[in-house]
C-alpha cells in the first residue's frame, strides 16, 4: 500500500517526469536519495513507462478518432494483433458491453483514415463499428498529477 508522500511523489513525476529530484525533495519534504530509491523500486511495477505527450497535429497528424470494434468471435485475434502492430493505433484496450475493443487511431488526414476503416472492414468481419472524431483534448493524462491534490484521492 502507498501512502501519502509515495503517491506525492508518483504525482509530481507524472505532472513532470524531468522534474529534477532535488524539487520534488523540496516540495514534499522527502530526501533526494528516498525518491531515487522509491523511482528505483518502482521502474516496471507501478511505473511502466516514461513518456512524453505530443502535439500530433504540430506534426503534421490532423486527424484522431476514438474508435470501438466489435469483429467476429473466428476472427478477434488476428484483429487485435494488426492492430498491435499498426503504427497509426496510438492505444489499443479491450473492452465490454457488445465491443471488443477500443482504439486511438492518430492519421495525417481524414482520407488515410477512411482508407483505414475500409481496410479493416475488407479484412475483417466487424459485426459493429463506431467512430468518434476528437475535435479537441480538454484533459488529457492528468489524473494523480497534482502532489498537492493527492490527499483527496
Amino acid at each position: 500500500m502507498l501512502n501519502k508522500k509515495d503517491l506525492q511523489i508518483l504525482a509530481s513525476l507524472r505532472k513532470d517526469g524531468r522534474t529534477r529530484l532535488t524539487k520534488i525533495s523540496k516540495k514534499i519534504g522527502v530526501p533526494v536519495s528516498t525518491i531515487f530509491n522509491k523511482i528505483k523500486q518502482n521502474r516496471g511495477v507501478l511505473i511502466t513507462k516514461s513518456t512524453i505527450l505530443l502535439d500530433f497535429n504540430k506534426l503534421g497528424f490532423n486527424t484522431r478518432a476514438q474508435t470501438i470494434f466489435s469483429v467476429d468471435k473466428r476472427q478477434k485475434k488476428g484483429f487485435i494483433e494488426f492492430l498491435v502492430k499498426h503504427p497509426n493505433v496510438n492505444y489499443l484496450s479491450r473492452i465490454n458491453n457488445g465491443y471488443d475493443c477500443m482504439a486511438e487511431l492518430i492519421f495525417r488526414n481524414l482520407r488515410e483514415l477512411e482508407e483505414f476503416l475500409e481496410e479493416l472492414e475488407t479484412r475483417y468481419n466487424l459485426k459493429k463499428k463506431e467512430v468518434h472524431y476528437i475535435i479537441e483534448d480538454m484533459k488529457r493524462e492528468y489524473f494523480l498529477c497534482d502532489p498537492d491534490k493527492v490527499g483527496m484521492l
